[in-house]
């Protein structure tokens, strides 16, 4: 590219090459003032080697300033040649136990998910296969480039930290010796001296903000008016807004602004103009105010050429100091030494800190030299890491807030290396303590967010892309809070303590400003206006869920931080809720002899926000107090008495009521930002710290109450006191207010109601509620989540939360709890539920959302019918709560819920009376089931000296107190049980009554005096087994009554056939003719032998045909007159059988296709759907299609997935693309065959008869062109000899009917159109010869498939197929009719005379060039055109035989001239039998007509194996072409693999199964005919070796060899390098599939033009490769992708999976994945087949996305 753009390249200036190194650095060691040596040196050498014209010419540059510049340097730094310098620094240097590979862009990288201390530790391809960690669960991923390998940090690895190659290098390391003594001290000090001085001017330069003069002691004496116009990346605007202001402002071509913009992209900066100062600076005013408009303009210099030489020079020695010290840990310490020594202007003046200061001026290519130069001295020398740590840490602020404000991504930020220096577990203990971080970072972060409310939260502006890009830069504070936390300490100490204190200081400050954030009002009356913004609040809780859980983490590691943070926390609640006075008086609610005061607060009236950080981290730790047990140590440090449960419910409840009146539909007018808020409040991303959490506070807050006050409260906000405080409240309710809309809102909010009840009492499943270990809540989510349904283990992962190093701790439970079910062809492999965890399921899991409850619900109902127990779903045995919480237990047996229960009861007894729902009775049910099961618990587990305190059925079997003497709760299920209405709660009460009376015979068991069993249980017994009788009763009587009435139909369906015989009989018959033509059953021939062609072919009566239209549904019956009948076909250029991808058809209106090369170059291939039409409906379709067509690419600019212009329809049946019609025709040759009255002549015979024929044709062409110059033409014709019974006068008949000729026609153009990439046109003579080509591709591809998969030839094609070869073959075997007549004759003697020459055709093809299937296919298809005049009575059958037979022979000497038979010692077995004597003689006599250029070869026993090897596929072939033109069945033995199909091919081909016998048979003229084919000169050059010829069989094309592991093939393409722009990594690298190149995808450097267009590589390559169809893998996704053509493409699932039979596309979940043979298989078969083009199109309309990619730019 940079060619097109290169301005002459000035020569070489001679001085430069006089310049010696040695004789420079000589000098300098001579010289008093140092740097102003070196200054002078370089102020005079650098402009004359940098910067000499408009484009770089890097390779001179780098070859100058190595001779020049670098080379004193290290002449100097070395005192000796740098040739011997180094490589002695480098023996005497101790390798380095770090690895510190730097990645590339794209190259793989391993963390192992056992051993690393966090996700960031990751070791690269080479270190990862040397280490223990292969064995172990890892993840791989690809780099972004810019991180380094962990390899050899013994703080990143908890085991195996060295890989075989980094372990022998720590043997002998005497712990942290000083790497200078291996340097003398000359050497320190001449080193000491050239780092300052070029590290010094390096940083000067590069951090120069002139444009036009030099820094000091770098001026130049005369300066010359030469400047560049210097353009610099910035990521607001668009490549093509940048190429199109390129275009306008320098004016030059797209190519050439494509490039700039790709450079200055990838380098940060690049020229686009060099000349004087106002040349350059009109470019730049151009620039600037083309692209002012919408966004700030680009950023454009006019600088001076010499400022640009040395900032170029500047780069190169920073990559220069890189490479130095890589030969010596010295040199690497003297460097940091001199990066780091404070300047002389005091605080952050050193090199580095200049540096890192400056980074965001910088442009992108200087940003990672010095990155990286970082990255190999500073962070590769311990002791100095530690040092640019605390620089690093002081600077972060302002390192911080320049990242903001810069537009570049993060990788290019020095503020990216804060991954490398946080996640050292010591550098961060060390700068938490030292430079308090932890504070710093939270205070840096706060500082950005500055936008906040009168009571201080954080308030965000609306979310537009600039506020969003802004806010994800702030982000990154937060992941580098998370590094800093990710490895917690294991002893502390006192400092630590302090300043781990004053950052969860800090960090409560940033969620006090978050407590309340975005409060929001219900709506009433009419919709919102504007949705509030919500996003922002969301985004900032969801990045910020890891780092409050570790901050948890961390608190609960010691006692003594605990306490503390309990109570600074608790205190800025209490600050919190002062602030949030809601004003409102108080009020008494009483119930059920309770009362208690309350505020009055509706939250359906007032603000109430969903964002309660500080309330949900106060429950943390709350609950961290119960697990560490500090709460029963430390009671009296604890202020757990100032506790004010109310206040600590108050907001959680809130929250948990809006919830519920949002699903009860009162919130309906907020529109959607609510629903989204409440839909991630639940959300697995951010339950954890939010949902959780406010259960686990109202759990706290039940726990140290009295439950009766805290129901109250709780119907208080839920609006539902009235209900149930005021008796019969629900029956005036439904009877005075038929408002629907209210009645169906309070049910729903009882509902919710009940849940959250059950979820208080139920959810102790986290460590410190309940007696859990932390796998048990893994485990349990797991269960419910596979309760739903079989998962994926994807979909697993994603339902489980992950911690901070991205783990859910699936993998060490799943065995216990599933079973994995591994994948088939398609789809993954799933986890199925074993059967005994289905009793830990609880219907009112917290985590499920509505559809996933009701999922559950049906799944596990449906599992107990299968497994024939009754459906009920009681509540799982839950484990005991710890100490802390164990008083909570009281809420369900306290009189408030009592009364709640009893209500709710009382109205499903009285069911007419009340507005209820079955919802509200089955969460009671639920609720009393769990009370249950919990006092059956509390028994069982009873010690001596403990007191049962929970006595839930004693209460509930009193009856409720009078006035109002209702029952008590026992009796009314009783009566439920019975209930009409209530049939599917049936079995829970049974289930319920069945236990109440498991636990009175336990509590009298316990109660020492056994009574015996009451009256009421036996009687409940009883009419349990009463019940189940009648149910089994019922179901016999219905089964016999099943019986009885299909015994009684098909009585009467007999009756009827036998009344109407006659009818079936005739349909019957109608049946058997219809059925598509299987000539299998079709054929009157019995045990005949079966001959596919010749004067014996076996004779077939055709039966009538008779076919339905899918369109009009009309039959038809297939005859030569009737009108024409279609099948939907797909005609494609195909390479897939190519052995030579590389030959390109220059000029396609000129090439000749007559003869087809062996290497099958490229063929036409036919498909077809077998779908029928009649031609006429089908011409109407497509045209309506078309029309259609034409109205939306008015109104949308989109393509379809097919191509109307193109001929291109989806077939109306299945939807299969086609782009043309084949007609159905009766059997063609029966058609022209006349009767055979004369004997049939032999080979010899008709040769020369056919040659007679062929003469006189041409002697008839040569006069006709005569002729029209003269007359006299007839006495002409009675001077030639004609051969006998011959007629060329003659023109046959076309027995076509109209609209068959039409569709002949039309098929054959379309054929000749797609396959030659020509405009139709159906009066060329090359039509027909397409035709037969097709035909004859087609049969091979087949055949190919066929031999590939072993199976036999007939037996197992599909329909489809068979249809597709009949109608071809018979098409092509009739188009001769509507061809030229002449044209088609001439063919047949031109394809004739390539085995039998004439005087007329001279230079044809030789018979080593010639694919003999064609070449047969051709020549037997266009004989009828000669026959038709010969009306000597030879049949055609008769020519057909010799033609096979000529050209079979052909075949046979090709075989033998190319065969490479080695004799090396195959065990023959020489029998000598006649086949192989033949075979030798033939041999022998090829040597003697090549003049012995062939090698002999003694062994007959090879030659007739290599023959029969060879001839195979063309004999296979051959029976399929035969069959299908002629009907002759296939003989049995064919249609199955068995022994001698060699034999019974011959026999049904009528060929002798000793093939040589046919030039025995007719060996006068075969002599003959191989002597010429052997004299031709291109056998004799391949016979001395001097060009290549194909050898038989040919192998079959295969997709390429894939690695087993998909690591490699990243890596392979980590190491590809974009093939046009220099060197540079592609971004997409993309592989074929077919041939096995890499290409570089998507992007604008590796586009090229085709056809007028631009096109991406994989596109241009398609064309290249696959003739327009192309199978690619996108290995950086995974992802297959299908081309064809340039507005087709789909994505296809990769055949790489992971253990878990899961493809990973995009690489986002990192399992390690390895090659599934069968998928692959299935794609490879998609490709032989032809198919690609298919499923592309099936693709693109199932999924209208695809159609709208510019898949031409991949």
């Amino acid at each position: 590219m940079a060619a097109d753009l290169e301005a002459e390249v000035p020569a070489i200036d001679k001085s430069l090459l006089e310049c010696s190194a040695e004789e420079v650095a000589a000098k300098w060691l001579q010289a008093t003032d140092l740097p102003k040596e070196v200054y002078q040196h370089l102020t005079y050498y650098v402009p004359r080697i940098y910067c000499k014209g408009p484009n770089p010419a890097p390779q001179r540059e780098d070859m100058l300033a190595q001779h020049v510049l670098l080379g004193p340097m290290e002449w100097y730094l070395c005192g000796e040649d740098p040739a011997f310098g180094f490589p002695k620094l480098e023996q005497a240097n101790k390798p380095s136990h770090l690895c510190g590979r730097v990645f590339k862009v794209g190259e793989p990288t391993y963390s192992c998910r056992d051993c690393a201390v966090d996700p960031t530790c990751v070791l690269c391809m080479e270190c990862f296969l040397g280490s223990i960690h292969k064995e172990h669960r890892y993840r791989m991923t690809t780099s972004g480039g810019g991180g380094f390998c962990d390899c050899g940090d013994t703080e990143a690895w908890k085991e195996g930290p060295y890989c075989k190659k980094h372990d022998l290098n720590t043997s002998q390391t005497a712990e942290e010796e000083d790497p200078l003594v291996h340097l003398s001290e000359d050497m320190i000090a001449r080193a000491y001296n050239i780092f300052s001085i070029m590290f010094q001017y390096a940083v000067d330069i590069l951090t120069w903000e002139k444009e036009n003069e030099l820094p000091p002691g770098l001026e130049m004496v005369e300066k010359s008016d030469t400047y560049y116009c210097m353009l610099f990346n910035d990521e607001v605007h668009t490549y093509e807004q940048v190429i199109y202001t390129l275009q306008k402002a320098v004016n030059c071509t797209q190519k050439e602004a494509i490039f700039f913009a790709t450079t200055v992209d990838r380098d940060g900066r690049r020229s686009v103009r060099y000349g004087d100062f106002q040349y350059c600076d009109q470019a730049k005013s151009v620039i600037v105010r083309n692209t002012s408009r919408q966004t700030k303009p680009l950023k454009v210099q006019v600088m001076h050429s010499c400022i640009v030489a040395h900032q170029s020079f500047g780069l190169k020695l920073l990559t220069w100091l890189g490479n130095v010290i890589g030969y010596s840990d010295g040199l690497r310490r003297i460097l940091c030494q001199v990066g780091l020594q404070e300047g002389p202007d005091g605080e952050n003046s050193s090199l580095v800190d200049k540096l890192m200061l400056s980074d965001s001026k910088l442009w992108k290519g200087a940003r990672s030299v010095y990155h990286q130069l970082f990255m190999s001295s500073l962070l590769m020398d311990l002791k100095y890491k530690k040092l640019f740590a605390i620089r690093f840490a002081r600077n972060y602020e302002r390192l911080q807030s320049d990242y903001v404000k810069d537009d570049h991504d993060r990788e290019f930020s020095i503020a990216d290396l804060s991954v490398q220096i946080f996640t050292v577990p010591s550098l961060a203990r060390m700068l938490i303590t030292e430079e308090n971080l932890m504070t710093t970072i939270i205070k840096t972060f706060m500082d950005h967010l500055r936008h906040r409310d009168i009571q201080g939260r954080f308030q965000f502006e609306r979310y537009t892309a600039l506020q969003a890009f802004k806010f994800r830069r702030v982000q990154s504070l937060i992941s580098d809070l998370k590094y800093v936390l990710i490895s917690k300490p294991a002893d502390w100490s006192d400092d630590l303590r302090q300043k781990f204190l004053e950052g969860f200081d800090a960090f409560l400050e940033l969620l006090k400003c978050m407590q309340g954030m975005d409060p929001i009002t219900r709506q009433v009356g009419q919709h919102i206006e504007m949705e509030p913004e919500w996003e922002a609040a969301f985004t900032l809780q969801m990045k910020l869920t890891l780092v409050i859980s570790m901050m948890q983490d961390w608190c609960a590691l010691d006692e003594k931080v605990l306490i503390e943070a309990y109570k600074k926390c608790l205190s800025v609640l209490m600050h919190c809720h002062s602030g949030f006075a809601d004003g409102e008086q108080p009020i008494m609610l009483n119930m059920c002899g309770h009362s208690v005061e309350t505020i009055r607060y509706c939250v359906s009236q007032e603000r109430v926000s969903i964002h309660l950080p500080v309330s949900r981290l106060l429950a943390g730790l709350h609950v961290l107090l119960s697990k560490s047990e500090v709460a029963y140590k430390f009671p009296e440090l604890l202020p757990l008495s100032e506790l004010s449960p109310p206040m600590l419910i108050e907001h959680p409840l809130r929250c948990l009521v809006l919830c519920a009146q949002v699903h009860a539909g009162m919130w309906r007018r907020n529109g959607f930002s609510l629903v989204n808020q409440i839909y991630y409040y639940h959300n697995v991303k951010c339950r954890r710290e939010m949902f959780d959490k406010d259960i686990v506070m109202l759990q706290t807050g039940v726990s140290m109450m009295d439950p009766n006050h805290f129901l109250m409260i709780m119907l208080s906000r839920f609006e539902l006191y009235q209900i149930f405080s005021t008796p019969d409240y629900g029956k005036r309710f439904s009877t005075e207010n038929t408002n629907k809309d209210v009645v169906q809102q309070n049910n729903t909010l009882i509902e919710e109601m009940l849940c959250l009840i059950i979820m208080i009492v139920g959810e102790r499943f986290s460590p410190g509620i309940g007696q859990v270990s932390p796998t048990d809540e893994i485990k349990r989510e797991i269960i419910h989540q596979l309760s739903i349904r079989p998962m994926a283990h994807s979909e697993l992962v994603k339902a489980l939360r992950e911690d901070e190093n991205r783990e859910t701790g699936m993998e060490s439970v799943i065995e216990e709890v599933a079973c994995f079910k591994k994948p088939g062809l398609t789809g993954r492999g799933l986890y199925e539920l074993k059967p005994e965890c289905t009793k830990d399921f609880n219907l009112y899991f917290y985590h499920f959302s509505r559809a996933e409850q009701s999922k559950a619900e049906e799944a596990q109902r449906k599992l107990k019918r299968q497994n024939r127990e009754d459906t009920a779903l009681p509540p799982p045995v839950l484990p005991p709560f710890c100490p802390l919480f164990a008083s909570l237990i009281n809420i369900l047996q306290c009189d408030v819920m009592l009364c709640i229960m009893g209500t709710i009861l009382q109205w499903a007894v009285e069911h007419n009376g009340y507005a209820w729902s079955e919802s509200m009775l089955q969460r009671v049910l639920h609720l009393i089931g769990m009370a249950l099961q919990e006092e059956k618990q509390h028994l069982e587990n009873l010690n001596e000296e403990n007191i049962v305190t929970f006595t839930y059925t004693q209460k509930i079997s009193r009856p409720g107190e009078a006035p109002s003497s209702s029952p008590s709760i026992l009796a009314m299920l009783e009566t439920l049980q019975n209930a009409p209405h209530l049939e599917v709660h049936k079995d829970m009460i049974r289930w319920i009554l069945k236990t109440f009376n498991t636990i009175k015979k336990l509590r009298e068991s316990s109660s020492t005096s056994p009574v015996a069993e009451t009256e009421e249980n036996i009687m409940e017994e009883s009419s349990r087994d009463k019940d189940k009788a009648e149910r089994k009763r019922k179901a016999e009587i219905a089964r016999l009554r099943r019986e009885k009435i299909m015994a009684q139909m098909s009585e009467m369906q007999r009756h009827f056939i036998d009344e109407n015989k006659e009818l079936f009989q005739q349909t019957l018959e109608e049946l058997d003719t219809s059925s598509s033509k299987v000539p299998d059953n079709s054929p009157t021939v019995s045990d005949t032998k079966l001959t596919a062609l010749g004067p014996e072919q076996t004779r077939v009566t055709e039966k009538r045909q008779v076919v339905t239209c899918i369109l009009c549904q009309e039959e038809e019956e297939v005859k030569v007159d009737s009108r024409a009948m279609v099948l939907a076909t797909f005609v494609q250029r195909s390479t897939v059988l190519s052995k030579n991808r590389n030959k390109i058809i220059q000029d396609p209106e000129k090439y000749d296709p007559l003869f087809m090369h062996p290497d099958l170059s490229c063929g036409t291939h036919t498909g077809s759907c077998g779908h029928i039409m009649h031609a006429h409906c089908w011409q109407r379709y497509f045209d309506a299609v078309q029309a259609k067509e034409q109205r939306r690419q008015q109104r949308l600019r989109v393509h379809t997935s097919y191509d109307v212009e193109n001929g291109e329809f989806l077939c109306p049946l299945c939807e299969c693309l086609s782009n043309t019609v084949i007609p159905l025709l009766p059997p063609p040759r029966a058609l022209f065959n006349r009767l055979d009255f004369a004997g049939q002549p032999h080979l010899t015979h008709w040769i020369r008869t056919v040659s007679q024929q062929i003469r006189t044709f041409c002697l008839l062409q040569d006069e006709e062109s005569a002729s029209s110059n003269c007359c006299g033409n007839s006495e002409k014709m009675d001077q030639l000899q004609l051969p006998e019974g011959f007629r060329p006068d003659f023109q046959p008949k076309n027995p076509y009917s109209e609209s068959i000729r039409e569709m002949l026609t039309t098929f054959a153009t379309a054929t000749y159109k797609v396959g030659l990439k020509v405009h139709p046109n159906e009066e060329d003579p090359r039509v027909p010869i397409m035709c037969w080509g097709s035909c004859a591709y087609t049969i091979q591809t087949i055949e190919r498939i066929l031999a590939d998969e072993d199976k036999p030839l007939f037996g197992h094609l599909p329909c489809r197929q068979d249809d597709c070869l009949t109608s071809l073959t018979r098409f092509a075997a009739a188009h001769w009719t509507v061809a030229s007549l002449s044209a088609v004759q001439g063919h047949f003697c031109t394809l004739l005379a390539s085995l039998v020459p004439n005087e007329k055709h001279g230079n044809l093809p030789c018979i080593l060039d010639i694919d003999m299937l064609h070449l047969l296919v051709s020549l037997v298809l266009s004989f009828p055109a000669i026959h038709c005049q010969d009306f000597s009575g030879v049949s055609l059958a008769t020519g057909d035989l010799h033609l096979f037979h000529l050209v079979t022979m052909a075949h046979i000497v090709q075989i033998l001239l190319t065969s490479s038979t080695e004799e090396n010692g195959m065990d023959q077995e020489n029998t000598n039998s006649e086949e192989e004597l033949a075979v030798l003689a033939l041999h022998k006599f090829l040597c003697q007509c090549t003049g012995s250029a062939l090698k002999e070869i003694s062994s007959g026993w090879h030659l007739w194996r290599s023959i029969k090897a060879g001839i195979m596929p063309f004999l296979r072939c051959s029976a399929m072409f035969f069959h299908y033109l002629n009907g002759v069945p296939a003989p049995p033995e064919i249609k199955v693999n068995g022994a001698n199909q060699f034999e019974h091919l011959c026999s049904y081909l009528s060929l002798p199964s000793n093939l040589i016998c046919l030039f025995q048979e007719n060996n006068k003229i075969m002599n003959t005919l191989v002597e010429s084919w052997c004299s031709n000169s291109e056998v004799k050059r391949y016979l001395e070796g001097k060009r290549p010829a194909i050898s038989y069989a040919r192998d079959s094309n295969k997709l390429i060899d894939l690695p087993d592991d998909y690591s490699c093939l990243i890596n392979q393409a980590s190491n590809f390098s974009c093939p046009k722009s220099g060197g540079d990594k592609s971004r997409a690298p993309t592989l074929c599939l077919v041939c096995g190149t890499m290409l570089c995808s998507q992007s604008y450097c590796c586009q090229t033009e085709l056809d007028g267009e631009d096109v991406g590589a994989c596109t241009a390559h398609t064309y290249l490769c696959g003739s327009g169809v192309g199978i690619f893998l996108r290995v950086r996704e995974c992802q297959v992708l299908f081309l064809a053509g340039k507005t087709k493409g789909c994505f296809y699932a990769p055949p790489y999976l992971d253990d878990y039979g899961e493809t990973d596309q995009g690489l986002r979940r990192g399992n390690p994945l390895h090659l599934c043979k069968e998928r692959f298989k299935k794609i490879q078969k998609l490709w032989q087949q032809h198919s690609i083009t298919e499923e592309i199109g099936h693709a693109q309309e199932a999924n209208q996305t695809l159609v709208g990619i510019d898949w031409q730019h991949l």
